[in-house]
């Protein structure tokens, strides 16, 4: 029996860096991922895909860890950086997209993450489950937010 947690978050926040640094540094996967919180493992699967290997977390007698893959798309142009799921890979579709706007004297940011995680347990546990793997992806991109603002001088 299978369980999907389905996550959707969306964040707007302003940094001090010039736009073309911020766009290095987040069309850069390895570079981006090495902000990002409990990555055990990233893998460069070819073609601007990635596996992405999180480490376990515990859930009372549950050990949960997290593998997706994603195809990864920048347009320096557009400024976006874009990523889509990569079916038969692990156990979630991770989608979403970094949109990098030049304000002159700092940079304007919005991402979107959008995940569905398949989790093997009964589906009564989804109501105990389900709050806390979202809980804690959202500490995680919190967290990856915090280090790119702190790596970028600082928020506006």
């Amino acid at each position: 029996m299978t369980i999907n947690v389905t996550i959707a978050l969306g964040y707007e926040f302003e940094v001090k860096a010039l736009a073309a640094e911020v766009f290095e540094v987040l069309s850069d996967v390895p570079t981006s991922a090495s902000h990002f919180p409990k990555v055990s493992k990233l893998v460069d699967l070819g073609g601007g895909s990635y596996r992405w290997e999180m480490e376990k977390i515990g859930v009372a007698q549950i050990n949960l860890q997290t593998i997706y893959a994603s195809k990864y798309v920048s347009n320096k142009a557009k400024g976006s950086v874009v990523w889509t799921p990569v079916k038969g890979e692990g156990n979630a579709l991770v989608s979403g997209s970094w949109k990098i706007t030049d304000k002159k004297k700092s940079t304007h940011l919005v991402l979107t993450i959008n995940g569905d995680l398949s989790i093997p347990l009964p589906g009564l546990m989804k109501m105990v489950v389900a709050p806390v793997v979202e809980g804690e992806f959202e500490k995680m991109v919190e967290k990856y937010i915090d280090n790119l603002t702190k790596r970028f001088g600082g928020e506006v």
